[in-house]
């Protein structure tokens, strides 16, 4: 059994089987991870507090069937909202370690355009997929730009604005 321990931001947390919760940290010495939390959804659970979503905290986890949280200790919390955080998420892989990027999740002036840069994706130079305008969005699951046109008929939590 090994044990990790590391600061970490979380993205979301999804609930697993009855009571537990599957957390996605993007902590800083190992980049994305996902880990289960047993029994996190119960009254009585002691780590839910620490481990909401947007919040900054030093966790420790145990790699027993997979990756489990043992504890949490909360160290603040972040202004992001939570939809900017999952869908984060969802561009991240597991296990890539970005200090930029861990440096920008920590600043209280996070940005779109910062971050997709980080990851790859160049918002200077963005033009709609489907008309080839200046792109002024970010639609995370197809992971393409759109404008401003584009991103207004599309469903919220589907597209980030970069503009």
């Amino acid at each position: 059994m090994h044990e990790y321990r590391s600061e970490a931001v979380v993205l979301d947390a999804v609930p697993a089987g009855e009571s537990d919760t599957r957390f996605f940290l993007y902590t800083k010495r190992f980049g994305r991870i996902v880990a289960r939390a047993k029994s996190a959804r119960k009254i009585t659970s002691k780590l839910t507090p620490h481990l909401q979503v947007g919040d900054v905290a030093d966790v420790r986890v145990v790699e027993k069937n997979g990756l489990r949280v043992a504890d949490a200790l909360k160290i603040r919390r972040l202004s992001h909202g939570p939809g900017d955080l999952s869908a984060l998420n969802r561009l991240l892989h597991d296990a890539e370690r970005d200090d930029g990027l861990w440096s920008v999740l920590r600043d209280a002036a996070y940005n779109w355009r910062a971050v997709l840069t980080l990851l790859g994706w160049d918002p200077e130079r963005a033009v709609c997929a489907r008309c080839r305008k200046a792109g002024t969005a970010f639609l995370i699951g197809t992971q393409e730009f759109v404008c401003a046109t584009h991103a207004s008929k599309l469903p919220p939590g589907t597209v980030v604005s970069i503009g």
